[in-house]
């Protein structure tokens, strides 16, 4: 380990939470060197979806390389992204009377984040944009101007030009009309503020402590971004994918974004690619205006179709559901009932346990450090880290997401005793 110590940068972070070598990883289960199994309610921060490893998905990325397929394209006509767009269209927009075209970005989320933001921009050519409190959006210099958390912000000087943040529905921000509150904004011409270009959210604000937007409230953001003239970007780079149990998030809103963003787990397999679907009408590039030389991985269209038939065939989004009532179920049971100041947020299979009412602010991380001593890696996420998150693979075998709960409850035993 002392290579890490000596040679790699200190920005490391999910490292030094969870101090082993591993080797390898299956399923719900990342494996050390030494053997230990650890259950992952991780999951690559969201991007391993259907598992480690999965033998479905696999498959069909080792008879594409073993055909010395295409392996680089840049942005070339190949039958990897023909396939790709073929099945996401077929399985993903046709069946919900979506009318996107998909813009493939550079490899990651925050990529696909400034292609939104500069396409908005040029759209409706206003600067401004509205983003929300509690949101995070990525670690590059226009995605570092609409999340909130300064702490990530701090080297990055002057890159909150031109961005206004807006309440979301949380703490304090629950005590009144927050989507009223944006409409003063916009219409009081004495507020300080200009109608921006486009309003960011996510319809679940995950590093911002598994915070739920109500459907009501996504539904009235709809309704202000149509009468003001303004777009809606829905951030569905975590909680996309089949996470909240339909493939998008929003869909339980009965909305539909002007322009969609899509990351970590729409490549299948854990590979790199992000992914902006926007309406037919907004898509004004030219040629090579927002570009890069790893947009549209190829084994990450191998990856993501396989795993949109792999959807298909275990019949996800059901299972999703059966294993968000039992975590719902055991939260409430086991957990809350430890104490009436922790509180669960969370819906699919993503769940938060917020602890910050108990008045320790080391008390999260003892009790993570003291999964991962039992077997369990599962990270912390909110306002000073002090909201665990829950967040397994969706292929999660129930008595493994079963053992996972109860190392949960045996910290917190541990801990609080």
């Amino acid at each position: 380990m002392n290579i890490f110590e000596t040679r790699e940068s200190n920005v490391r972070s999910y490292c030094r939470s969870f101090p082993t070598l591993f080797h390898r990883a299956k399923g719900a289960f990342i494996y050390s060197e030494s053997g230990e199994a650890y259950i992952d309610f991780l999951a690559g921060a969201g991007a391993l979806n259907y598992g480690h490893n999965n033998d479905y998905i696999k498959q069909k990325v080792i008879s594409y390389l073993d055909a010395d397929a295409i392996a680089h394209g840049l942005d070339f006509h190949t039958s990897a992204k023909e396939q790709f767009i073929s099945k996401f269209t077929e399985t993903v927009l046709t069946p919900k009377n979506l009318d996107y075209r998909l813009q493939f970005c550079g490899p990651t989320g925050t990529n696909a984040v400034e292609a939104a933001l500069k396409l908005a921009r040029k759209v409706k050519k206003r600067p401004g944009i509205f983003s929300f409190m509690g949101g995070y959006h990525g670690m590059t210099l226009g995605s570092l101007s609409i999340s909130g958390n300064r702490d990530i912000k701090a080297g990055a000087y002057g890159t909150s030009s031109n961005v206004a943040f807006m309440p979301y529905p949380f703490g304090f921000m629950e005590s009144f009309d927050t989507i009223e509150f944006i409409e003063s904004v916009l219409n009081d011409v004495n507020s300080g503020v200009e109608k921006p270009a486009a309003i960011i959210f996510e319809t679940v604000q995950a590093e911002g402590g598994v915070i739920v937007a109500p459907i009501e409230w996504m539904q009235r953001l709809r309704n202000l971004c149509d009468r003001h003239d303004i777009l809606l970007i829905c951030d569905d780079i975590q909680v996309g994918c089949g996470r909240t149990g339909p493939f998008f998030s929003f869909e339980r809103a009965n909305i539909i974004p002007d322009i969609v963003v899509l990351s970590k787990s729409i490549g299948g397999y854990g590979f790199p690619m992000s992914l902006l679907l926007l309406k037919s009408e907004l898509d004004i590039w030219e040629p090579g205006e927002h570009n890069g030389t790893f947009r549209g991985n190829q084994l990450a269209f191998v990856g993501g179709t396989a795993a949109l038939e792999y959807r298909e065939i275990v019949n996800l989004e059901k299972e999703v559901k059966i294993k968000e009532l039992f975590l719902n179920n055991f939260l409430i049971n086991k957990i809350v009932s430890i104490s009436e100041k922790i509180k669960i947020r969370g819906l699919g299979l993503i769940w938060g346990i917020d602890i910050s009412q108990l008045g320790d602010a080391n008390l999260a991380k003892r009790i993570t450090s003291r999964c991962f001593e039992l077997g369990l890696i599962i990270e912390k996420a909110g306002r000073n880290n002090t909201v665990l998150k829950i967040l397994p693979p969706l292929t999660i075998e129930m008595p493994i997401l079963e053992q996972g709960c109860s190392i949960i409850k045996q910290a917190f035993d541990d801990c609080l005793t």
